[in-house]
């Protein structure tokens, strides 16, 4: 069995498939719709405020996802970004920059549902 990866688009965790067995190497996405939509410029926009607004705080604290959609998207669209920006979140979760927590504990970010917060890792 070969080890789990990380989808290049929306941070997921890809599980091996024996149909997988013989390019398991050359799988990044995690489905045909992560294939189509590969993180573009806007995305990479994302990650950049998640890190500077995470960097004006102080070590330890934590921002919610919905901070960084504002300070990007319009004030009446935000919220149609929310899971563009938790994908940005989970990317950067996989570059080990960030961690994602729910009630102060550091979850999985390919499982984790509901409200979640964002930190430094270094912290």
């Amino acid at each position: 069995m070969k080890p789990d990866k990380t989808c290049q688009t929306c941070g997921r965790t890809i599980q091996w498939r024996k149909k997988w067995e013989t390019c398991w190497d050359d799988v990044k996405y995690c489905s045909s719709q992560c294939r189509s939509s590969k993180p573009n410029l806007d995305d990479k926009a994302l990650e950049e405020i998640i890190l500077k607004l995470l960097h004006q705080r102080p070590n330890g604290a934590t921002i919610c996802p919905s901070e960084a959609a504002r300070a990007h998207f319009p004030e009446d669209q935000w919220r149609d970004h929310m899971e563009k920006t938790r994908r940005a979140a989970r990317r950067l979760v996989d570059q080990r920059k960030i961690k994602i927590t729910q009630k102060g504990h550091i979850v999985d970010p390919s499982t984790a549902k509901g409200p979640i917060r964002l930190r430094l890792s270094r912290f």
